[in-house]
C-alpha cells in the first residue's frame, strides 16, 4: 500500500520577508513621528499604501509591529553594552564600562528618537518579550562579569553568586530599565559613576 504524500509546509517567500521588513521600516518612521500609542494599524495602512487586512497578514496587531521595532532598539543598546566591555581584562573596569554604556545609550534614545523610546517604555511597563529578552541578556552579562571577577580574585566569593547578581542588577535596573530611567535622567549620568563605585566596594575580597 502507497503512503500517502504528505506536502512540504509552505515558507514565507523571501518577498513576504521584505514586505515585512517594508512595514517595519515605515512604522519606525510613522511611530517616530506621532508616537505609538497614538497611531492605529489603519494610520500605518494608508501611510504605506497598503490595505489593513494585508498588514494584519504579517503581524497579528499593533503590538506585534512594536515589537519588532522596540527589539530592533533595545538589540543596538546591547550591541553598544557588549561592545563596551569586550577586550577589558579587569571586571571592576567592565562592570563600570557596562552601567555608563548602558545609561548613556538610554538617554540618547530618549533625547534623540523620543517618540521610539516611549514604545520601549511601553514594552517595560506591559513585559513585553522583547524587554524580558533584554534584561535577561544584561543580567547574564552582570553573571559573567562577577564570575569573572571572582576566578581571578577581584571579587569576595562568600555572598552567594545568584543573591550578587540579583542585588547588583537592582541596583541598576532604574538607570537601564526604559520605563524607570526616564524619571532619573537628571542625574543619570553620576549615578552611574557613583553607584559603580558603590557596588564595586561591596564586591571588594
Amino acid at each position: 500500500m502507497m503512503k500517502a504524500h504528505t506536502p512540504a509546509p509552505q515558507l514565507r517567500g523571501p518577498s513576504d520577508h521584505d514586505v515585512r521588513d517594508q512595514i517595519v521600516e515605515a512604522a519606525t518612521k510613522y511611530f517616530g513621528r506621532y508616537g505609538y500609542g497614538k497611531t492605529t494599524v489603519s494610520d500605518l495602512a494608508k501611510a504605506i499604501g497598503f490595505s489593513k487586512a494585508y498588514i494584519y497578514k504579517f503581524f497579528d496587531s499593533k503590538q506585534a509591529i512594536g515589537e519588532v521595532i522596540c527589539s530592533n532598539r533595545l538589540s543596538t543598546i546591547m550591541a553598544t553594552v557588549d561592545e563596551a566591555v569586550t577586550g577589558v581584562p579587569a571586571a571592576p573596569e567592565r562592570l563600570r564600562r557596562m552601567f555608563k554604556a548602558l545609561v548613556e545609550a538610554g538617554s540618547y534614545l530618549f533625547f534623540h528618537d523620543r517618540k521610539l523610546y516611549d514604545i520601549a517604555a511601553t514594552s517595560a511597563s506591559e513585559s513585553w518579550p522583547s524587554v524580558g529578552a533584554y534584561e535577561e541578556h544584561l543580567k547574564a552579562l552582570v553573571l559573567q562579569i562577577v564570575r569573572d571577577g571572582r576566578e581571578l580574585g577581584e571579587f569576595e566569593r562568600k555572598t552567594p553568586l545568584d543573591e550578587t547578581v540579583n542585588a547588583i542588577y537592582l541596583v541598576m535596573r532604574p538607570y537601564i530599565n526604559p520605563l524607570l530611567l526616564q524619571h532619573n535622567l537628571d542625574n543619570a549620568a553620576d549615578a552611574a559613576t557613583q553607584l559603580s563605585s558603590l557596588i564595586l566596594r561591596s564586591l571588594a575580597p
